[in-house]
Parts: structure tokens; C-alpha cells; sequence
């Protein structure tokens, strides 16, 4: 039996799905509705795909990546047990080898939050830097102006936030943004955004308390955030 969704993992570049085994031609149209279901999510993303022993030849490929690319999205990576797949993504340019994951970066970490996956980055995000999760993030360091966060889940930041925040990008309104400095650019939430929130959200400018922003009513509002007892944290 093949599941209905595929498990996506962050990691430097972009998101890592694992197709594990199962009939290609029904992986394919299942991985494409992943993808169209949760359009908002993906749009833009880079994607490495982890097929296993599957050996898939040049021509399957091309039309995967042509259909990616049709979707706003790019493949950047085939990993695979098979000699077969290997040289046919090498020969399109693609890679092959899991170091493009970084997965043993210092500053990147699966974790849990609130019992709900999320990654932890150990390091300031600057101006065209770009992440995006399915789950929450989290960022111990500064975002600066032009770096952007998208993340199904909610934000978290130990520092100061001056870029581009984004969560429940799938359309959720239940997630939060937070930060011990809370004065980005562009702040959205679910399907609601505000810009210039130093005007529109009055953020508060003379104690810099840590803050959370959140939706009641359908609008976004701003508290202050105990952070010291929001959320539960456990590494993975």
C-alpha cells in the first residue's frame, strides 16, 4: 500500500521528499497531487528526492522535472541506491549525493514543537536568504531586512525580526509569529498579511518586549510573548 502523502523534510537548500517504494506511475501522480494540493507551500521551493532502490531512466525524470518547473517548482536533487537513476540525474545536471542535504550542518536541526515537527536554525538569516518548512520554524539569530521565512506552522525567532515572515502558508490561521524583536517588513498569517506593520500593527518601540503576533476575529493582533512558557521543545 502506498501512503497518501510523502514525508518532507527541511534542510539547507530547500525540502527533501522520500518517495520509498511502490509502482512509479502511481508515486508520480501521487506526488504531483501532494504538490497541487498544497500549492501556496510549495511554489518556489527546491526539491530533493530520495527514491531509493528505484532505478528511474532519463526520460522519467525529464518529464518529472518539466512537470515540476510547469508547478513553480525546481528539482534539484535525485538520491538513489540505484547506479541507474545516479547517472541518469547526473547526466541532467542533477545531483545525486546526500551531502546536498547538509543534514550535519551546526546550525540546522530536526526538533519538535509542541509534539509538532519543526527545524531549528542556529544562525542570523541575511537579506536574500530564504526558508521554507512544512511545520514550524525556529531561529536563534536575527532575520533581516530581505530575508524571507515561510513555514506551515508557526514562527519562532530569538532575536530580531526584520524580513519577510510567513505562516500557515497552507491557509491555517491558528499559527503565531513571535520574536523577542517583532518588526518585519511583510507579517502574514494564514490567507491575511500586513505590510509596514511599524504603522498598521503599532508594535511596541520603547521596551522591545518579545512579542507575538496571532489572528482573533480575522484580524492580526499583537501581544506581549512569555516565551519562557509558550512552547515545548524536544530535539530529535
Amino acid at each position: 500500500m502506498i501512503a497518501d502523502k510523502f514525508a518532507i523534510k527541511g534542510f539547507k537548500e530547500g525540502l527533501l521528499i522520500n518517495l520509498g517504494d511502490g509502482n512509479w506511475e502511481e508515486i508520480h501522480n501521487l506526488l504531483l497531487k501532494q504538490i497541487d494540493d498544497r500549492q501556496d507551500f510549495f511554489r518556489g521551493a527546491k526539491i530533493a528526492l530520495d527514491v531509493n532502490q528505484r532505478a528511474l531512466h532519463v526520460a522519467e525524470i525529464i518529464t518529472l522535472r518539466d512537470q515540476f518547473t510547469d508547478r513553480g517548482v525546481e528539482l534539484l536533487a535525485v538520491i538513489s541506491k540505484s547506479n541507474i537513476t545516479e547517472a541518469a540525474a547526473s547526466s541532467l545536471g542533477l545531483s545525486t549525493n546526500k551531502a546536498v542535504l547538509h543534514e550535519k550542518s551546526n546550525f540546522l536541526k530536526n526538533m519538535l514543537v509542541d509534539g509538532e515537527n519543526a527545524i531549528l536554525f542556529r544562525k542570523t538569516l541575511r537579506s536574500g536568504a530564504s526558508i521554507k518548512y512544512p511545520g514550524h520554524v525556529v531561529i536563534v539569530g536575527d532575520v533581516n531586512p530581505g530575508a524571507e521565512i515561510q513555514a506551515s506552522g508557526s514562527i519562532f525567532v530569538w532575536g530580531k525580526l526584520r524580513g519577510n515572515v510567513s505562516a500557515g502558508i497552507d491557509g491555517s490561521e491558528k499559527e503565531i509569529i513571535c520574536a523577542l524583536e517583532l518588526n518585519p517588513t511583510i507579517l502574514r498569517i494564514g490567507n491575511i498579511t500586513k505590510e509596514e506593520p511599524k504603522v498598521k500593527l503599532k508594535l511596541k518601540k520603547a521596551k522591545s518586549a518579545a512579542q507575538k503576533a496571532e489572528i482573533n476575529n480575522g484580524k492580526i493582533e499583537i501581544h506581549d510573548w512569555d516565551f519562557k512558557k509558550s512552547i515545548n521543545i524536544k530535539y530529535i
